[in-house]
Order: C-alpha cells, then structure tokens, then sequence
C-alpha cells in the first residue's frame, strides 16, 4: 500500500511541518515501506495468544501505607516568618 500525496500532506499539515516535493515523494515511500511491514503482520496467526499488558512477569511489591506523623503543627510552625495560628502566612498571589 502506497499512501498518496493528499495523505501525506494531511499528515504534515497535522504534525505541523512542510515539506518539498522531492522530501514527500520521499517521504511516501518511506511510509509505504512502513505500511508494508505492519500488513505483513497480518499473516501472522495470532489466534490463542493473550494480549500483552506488561513487558515482564515481575510483581511489584510496595509496602503498606502508614499514617505517621514526623512532626508536629506547632514545631512546623515555630521556624515560619509569619503564622497564623493553625496556618502559614503567605503575600497573596491572585487579585
């Protein structure tokens, strides 16, 4: 299958780039080329095989989550340069 020159400057005009008339009779064959290999998949049998989800059998083992506290509001609080009571202070950013 060889894609045609509409085709080709669909695509361009997609991805935003220009190309001469040499670089798109260049560019077709290219893409042909590439079409060819994927239809060339198609003669594979593929009836029975599973899709694949990940590339490796591997688990990946994560720790349970915990609910700690480090530290506590009022040691947070004690080195902010300017505080509310419960609260960091900060110069308003949004009219």
């Amino acid at each position: 299958m060889t894609p045609d020159l509409a085709t080709i400057s669909r695509l361009a005009e997609l991805a935003k780039l220009e190309f001469d008339d040499a670089q798109t009779t260049e560019i077709a064959k290219d893409l042909g080329r590439m079409l060819a290999f994927v239809e060339k998949l198609n003669e594979l049998d593929t009836k029975g095989v599973e899709p694949l989800i990940y590339m490796s059998d591997e688990v990946n083992v994560l720790r349970d989550d915990e609910s700690k506290t480090d530290i506590t509001r009022e040691e947070a609080l004690s080195n902010a340069p300017k505080r509310d009571s419960d609260y960091f202070k900060v110069p308003k950013v949004l009219e």
